[in-house]
This record gives structure tokens, C-alpha cells and sequence, in this order.
């Protein structure tokens, strides 16, 4: 069996995604991070942008996080994010009528979560 770590995708009103995983990409503050088993205990901030989870199964998993922490150690990584929401739940038509509202009422922090809404969905 291939090495694996366990994942916990959360957000402030709910768990996301739980399960195991070979691989998880997710963008901090410091940049874009990739993590794998035996990876060093790291603790960080995550910036909004798609989080991808390729799953001990083989699948990849994409996430629309905005904004949280990262943190793993012993080959246990959690992601507490302040929203979060997986690509297949996200309702593109809605995402597009958001960005274009954001972007006429110049609303910076708007437009970038549905621009990383819109990200998600096209790594998916």
C-alpha cells in the first residue's frame, strides 16, 4: 500500500472532506504548497485559491478555500479554512453573475472569491 496521509478539509460552518490522500496542493502565504506523506510539520496561512487532493483512490478532489490554516504533522493534515466549498458543489452561472456584480461595484474581495469559485470549478 502506498504511503498516505489523513486530510481534513474544514470550514467555520461545516466538514468539507475527510479522507486519505497521497498528494494535497493548497496556496499560503508564502506560496503554493505541496504535501505528501512524511512531509515536515508545518503550520501556515492558507490564501484564498483552489485546494487539490488527489485521494489514495486515485481521484483528485478541488476545493474553493478562502482564506484559514494549514497545518500537518505526523501525517495528519488539516485545512481550516473560513469558507470552503468543492468544485463539484459550486454553481458556476451564480459564481459568473458574482464576478461581474463584484467587478461594476469595484468590490475587490468579492471579485477574488469568485474568481477562485470559477478556478476551482475549471481544475475540476
Amino acid at each position: 500500500m502506498a504511503a498516505e496521509l489523513h486530510v481534513e478539509l474544514v470550514a467555520a460552518d461545516r466538514s468539507v472532506w475527510s479522507g486519505e490522500a497521497t498528494l494535497v496542493v493548497a496556496r499560503t502565504t508564502s506560496g503554493d504548497i505541496g504535501v505528501m506523506p512524511g512531509h515536515q510539520p508545518l503550520l501556515g496561512v492558507l490564501e484564498s485559491g483552489p485546494v487539490t487532493i488527489r485521494t489514495s483512490e486515485g481521484a483528485t478532489v478541488v476545493a474553493a478555500v478562502h482564506g484559514g490554516f494549514i497545518s500537518f504533522a505526523d501525517d495528519k493534515l488539516s485545512l481550516l479554512a473560513e469558507i470552503a466549498e468543492l468544485a463539484d458543489e459550486i454553481d458556476v452561472e451564480r459564481a459568473e453573475r458574482a464576478l461581474e456584480r463584484a467587478k461594476s461595484d469595484t468590490d475587490a474581495a468579492s471579485e477574488r472569491r469568485a474568481e477562485v469559485r470559477l478556478r476551482a470549478v475549471a481544475a475540476h
